[in-house]
């Protein structure tokens, strides 16, 4: 697999990487469009070597001039090639336009696309809309993308799939279903969470080999989460050199949350979880896993010495909307203690907002929706937005799960790329709070825990999925694979 770059641009970024190239280092535009075209015939090339028909989409942007050069390219080397234009090709502009003279001098034709068309190759190109897209898709392009979409053949999409928002992942209307992206220069923040999952498949990079330095010119806040290496423990380490860690929840009925979040935060390496939970089933929660120190509290004043203990405290999962589930929030976050809020404690947050510090909060949509107060369906429009909203409001570290869980502090944007579908039940979300709050008790700073928790998490369940499948996938199926990872 490609080792890709772990800083992600904006569309206006990546614009003035390009025009820094151009303008300061020489580099003529019409060279790096050549190189982009280069890169997306070399993957086709390496990814369905058997090819022998290709269709390519050409919008009127420069997006259309790396199809142009694309499709010169297949000509070149005797392939079947249709090009389709969205709108006549003699209108476009300036590089654009070069590539199409170019293709015409090689013989190759073009048809102005009709939404009757019947599209039949091996392998269809977008290079439609690419990332100058700011209005929801419409008329030919949105026939367009769903004659694509209704084809048998592979696609790849030029840069980002036509109809996604290269800045938030959110659908344009309708969008184009690839296999592959190539993209160039700079990572698109928008390729990697919303709906881009569904869209992008799997993402290849050409950096159109210019030099490195110009990288470092247009600052970005914004990167994607990559491993980074545990060291090893002392010799002579003992239990409370890793921290403890006390879990606030489980209230009737619910005390499974309390349990899985404990025992996440064992298998990441905490040396002691405490559990606080309702008293009624507080002696029967730790059956299975004895390691778990389970104690039943009716109250505040008696959570407090289970507080002074903790270096690290979960208050949330399965802990109910009740009197005795607020009064219990209300305790732990009025503690000096690192925090993760999960669950219903951030619908206790929700009505009574407080900003802190040392807490980290880990909302699903609907969630993060209750703590700003908006739409669910508005709030996925823009996750990038959503989660640097919510960190402002609430400070410390926020979370937004989902497809590409996002990670916000007050100096950076993170995207974790581990996970799979398989983890949309229920569950999954205590086990993440218990992770999270392991790392913290032993020693990571909230960002790295909030970060490190959330890839670890979703690799856990890729590893999981690997082995036996999505569909079924368990939040306690994770418990192993943490272990391994954390080692």
């Amino acid at each position: 697999m490609q080792k890709l770059p772990t800083k992600l641009y904006t569309a206006a970024q990546v614009r003035e990487l390009d025009r820094i190239i151009i303008k300061e280092y020489g580099i003529p535009g019409i060279e790096l469009m050549s190189r982009a075209g280069n890169a997306v015939f070399r993957h086709l090339r390496i990814k369905w070597p058997n090819t022998k028909t290709i269709c390519v989409f050409c919008g009127s942007g420069n997006n259309a001039g790396d199809g142009y050069i694309i499709a010169g390219l297949a000509l070149g080397v005797g392939l079947k090639v249709t090009v389709y234009a969205l709108s006549d090709p003699e209108s476009l502009k300036d590089n654009a336009r070069i590539a199409y003279q170019d293709y015409s001098k090689a013989n190759g034709t073009v048809t102005l696309f009709q939404a009757d068309h019947v599209i039949k190759a091996d392998v269809i190109i977008d290079a439609m809309l690419g990332t100058g897209l700011s209005k929801p898709v419409a008329g030919l392009y949105a026939e367009a993308i769903q004659a694509i979409n209704k084809s048998q053949s592979r696609v790849i999409a030029v840069d980002v799939p036509s109809g996604l928002n290269s800045d938030t992942g959110s659908v344009m209307g309708c969008a184009v279903k690839a296999l592959s992206t190539v993209t160039f220069m700079g990572l698109k923040k928008g390729l990697y969470t919303g709906a881009a999952a569904d869209y992008c498949g799997e993402i290849f990079y050409s950096s159109l080999s210019v030099p490195k330095d110009v990288f470092n010119r247009v600052a970005t806040t914004t990167s994607r989460v990559i491993k980074k290496t545990i060291p090893p423990r002392a010799r002579c380490a003992h239990k409370g050199d890793h921290g403890h860690v006390l879990i606030i929840g489980g209230d009737r009925g619910y005390s499974g949350a309390a349990r899985m979040a404990g025992e996440a935060a064992l298998r990441v390496g905490a040396g002691l979880v405490s559990i606080a939970t309702h008293p009624e089933h507080a002696a029967l929660l730790n059956i299975g896993r004895p390691e778990l120190m389970c104690h039943g509290v009716d109250n505040a004043d008696q959570l407090s010495h289970l507080l002074d203990k903790a270096k690290a405290i979960v208050v949330g999962p399965g802990l109910g909307q009740s009197k005795w589930a607020a009064e219990l929030f209300i305790a732990a976050i009025k503690s000096a203690k690192m925090l993760v809020v999960d669950a219903d404690g951030l619908n206790f947050l929700s009505h009574v907002p407080e900003k802190h510090s040392n807490w980290v909060l880990t909302p699903h949509p609907g969630e993060a929706a209750r703590l700003m107060h908006c739409a669910t369906v508005d709030l996925q429009q823009d996750r990038y937005a959503a989660v640097a909203a919510i960190q402002a409001k609430y400070n410390g570290i926020a979370v937004l799960k989902g497809a590409g869980t996002l990670i916000a502090s007050n100096d950076e944007l993170a995207v974790s790329t581990t996970g799979n579908p398989g983890m949309a039940s229920g569950g999954m979300g205590d086990v993440l709070a218990g992770v999270i709050a392991g790392l913290m008790a032993q020693g990571y700073s909230l960002k790295d825990a909030a970060q490190q928790g959330v890839y670890l998490h979703g690799m856990a369940a890729d590893l999981a999925a690997e082995q036996s499948g999505e569909r079924g996938l368990l939040a306690s199926d994770l418990m192993p694979y943490l272990r391994q990872l954390v080692n």
